[in-house]
């Protein structure tokens, strides 16, 4: 068996310099990128939770808030999960990572169907209101996490 030369730049052998900058002051920016989007999130879902439940309150009352409350946690989980995946995954290699991300979704796959199963037939909760409060955590999470690769000081490759 011949042995393979890495080449500068993979996980394995990371180059000296990406773009005029260490991999570790990549990573830096990465793991800042990541740790704003999570900020910028949970800021979200709180958000979610006080005016959901406030108007879920107006629209449907006690079940109304329930709905506001479970969407939101809903939304929390899955927007979080990923986003902390990506974090702990930073610098990894990309089997790594993609293993990371694809074992998160797994993990929220399962919480939703067993979500889905406790909810079933309940009346305690407004479904409208939690499919709304969901929506909007997961778009507006998607475009917090726009604005905050956007605002990022990193490279797009690294050569």
């Amino acid at each position: 068996m011949t042995e393979q030369n890495a080449t500068p730049g993979t996980p394995d052998e990371p180059a000296e310099e990406a773009a005029g900058r260490s991999f570790e002051e990549v990573q830096s920016s990465e793991r800042a990128m990541l740790r704003q989007a999570l900020r910028s999130t949970l800021l979200l879902v709180g958000a979610l939770v006080v005016l959901g439940g406030l108007v879920g309150w107006f629209v449907a009352g006690a079940a109304g808030v329930w709905g506001a409350l479970v969407g939101a946690g809903l939304a929390a989980f899955f927007c979080a999960t990923t986003i902390w995946s990506m974090l702990r995954t930073v610098g990894k290699s990309p089997t790594a990572m993609a293993a990371g991300v694809m074992g998160a979704w797994l993990a929220k796959i399962v919480v939703l169907l067993v979500v889905l199963v406790l909810l079933r037939g309940a009346d305690f909760y407004d479904p409208y209101v939690l499919f709304v409060v969901l929506a909007l955590g997961a778009v507006g999470s998607a475009l917090l996490d726009y604005q905050a690769v956007r605002g990022a000081r990193m490279p797009y490759v690294q050569p």
